[in-house]
């Protein structure tokens, strides 16, 4: 077996784990289930199946395969998301709108293109497989983000439905948490980025140095059961804890509680994809806006950790190369869970949940995006965004890392994301 032989196998059989894992996460859904667009944040499950492989099609076929034509011309303005320098493309807050194609049909969009990129992989010399390599590797980790957002849209579109259907999981038995614990860290110049030669996008670099105060991180995650103490303080009534912005939000659209929690004959439920339930106290609070985080870090007399602490904080607890140990792509429950046991290191850093941290999602110093369309990945987005860290229990297998840079508008509440708090030190 050559070399380009040896590599386009490996690459060909990641890409047909990815595509395949994709619809094993839709295969629970009705084609009505995954029309719906039950707000302008969420997308539909089939527009998802299928804007991933219009990336493909776009940013490899488009490029290498001979006599090139799209799979439908239409499907090229459909499925884009956001490539201006693509073409024209339909309006985020609309999809829901195109029934058709239906689910059907996105299938054999899908299939039509697999095959295409089957195909080319078998065919390739060893230059332009090099070439292409790196968009394919994009594509993987790019339909991995659509397969996390895929559960966490479909988790909205079926808790608005009255008849609250349950996706897919089991619900865990109720516990209580244990005490907070503490894990102090030294701080001092520091490196944070992606380092190695693994994948990352480019938001991840480059690798740099900063400068850390000493400071305190906590040991696992806030938990439903502190969250409820949060609320008994009249948390969402208190204007004195909240920044402005997010003071507003809980004016206008009524906060009384994390995004799923609903009270029913005075008792407080959570929706999760797997049902829902009574409030399980020793689970963390999710579905958290940064605003949320904020507030209740507030009321705790702590902060949000920076960007940099976390992972700084991450490393000095020789946890670095450890991100697929956590709670990720749990596929039994679909959902954050307790901490465990104290360890006297830190619990909780990867999976469960994404964590607010208190930096705005901007540039690293020296930071470029890469020319042509897919420059507009991840640099475009950098204003009014705050990061997040760590994954989630919807992260896919394979897929998290240290220097994953996660981000979303500070009043976001749909995604599956929590709170850790710091304490000390001077933020970055």
């Amino acid at each position: 077996m050559t070399r380009t032989h040896w590599e386009a196998t490996s690459l060909l059989a990641r890409f047909q784990d990815v595509r395949s894992d994709t619809e094993t996460l839709a295969a629970p859904l009705s084609p009505e289930d995954q029309t719906v667009q039950s707000m302008p944040d969420v997308s539909p499950t089939k527009w998802h199946r299928a804007h991933v492989t219009w990336f493909f099609e776009t940013f490899v076929l488009s490029e290498v395969e001979q006599s090139f034509r799209p799979f439908q011309d239409k499907y090229w303005f459909l499925f884009n998301s956001y490539y201006e320098a693509v073409g024209p493309r339909y309006g985020r807050a609309e999809r829901g709108f195109i029934t058709r194609p239906g689910a059907h049909d996105v299938g054999i969009y899908r299939d039509n293109v697999d095959h295409r990129l089957q195909d080319l992989l078998s065919s390739l010399d060893g230059g332009t497989l090099d070439k292409i390599t790196p968009t394919i590797e994009l594509g993987f980790h790019h339909e991995q983000q659509h397969q996390e957002l895929l559960l966490m849209d479909i988790k909205h579109v079926l808790s608005v439905n009255p008849l609250q259907p349950v996706y897919a999981g089991r619900p865990l038995a109720p516990s209580e948490p244990d005490r907070l614990g503490w894990v102090d860290v030294e701080g001092g110049l520091v490196e944070i980025g992606h380092a190695g030669p693994g994948f990352s996008f480019d938001n991840e670099l480059p690798r740099h140095r900063e400068w850390l105060e000493p400071y305190r991180i906590a040991d696992r995650l806030v938990t439903n059961g502190e969250w409820l103490r949060f609320m008994a303080d009249h948390g969402y009534q208190r204007p004195e804890l909240w920044l402005s912005d997010g003071w507003a939000r809980v004016g206008s659209e009524q906060w009384r509680a994390p995004f799923y929690w609903v009270e029913l004959d005075g008792i407080w439920h959570e929706h999760t994809l797997n049902g829902t339930h009574p409030i399980n106290p020793g689970l963390p609070a999710t579905h958290v806006s940064h605003y949320e985080a904020d507030a209740y870090a507030t009321w705790a007399g702590k902060r949000l950790p920076t960007e940099a602490e976390w992972e700084h904080a991450v490393v000095a607890d020789g946890q670095a190369d450890e991100a697929a140990t956590g709670n990720i792509a749990d596929r039994e429950t679909f959902h954050a869970r307790p901490a465990g046991p104290a360890t006297g290191h830190l619990r909780q850093v990867y999976g469960d949940c994404w964590e607010w941290t208190s930096s705005a999602y901007l540039p690293y110093p020296g930071f470029h995006p890469a020319e042509g369309a897919i420059g507009e990945y991840n640099g475009k987005f950098m204003s009014n965004q705050m990061v997040l860290r760590g994954g989630c229990a919807l992260t896919p297998p394979g897929h998290n890392r240290l220097s994953y840079r996660n981000f979303f508008p500070p009043g976001s509440r749909w995604a599956m994301s929590g709170v850790r708090l710091a304490d000390g030190g001077v933020p970055a």
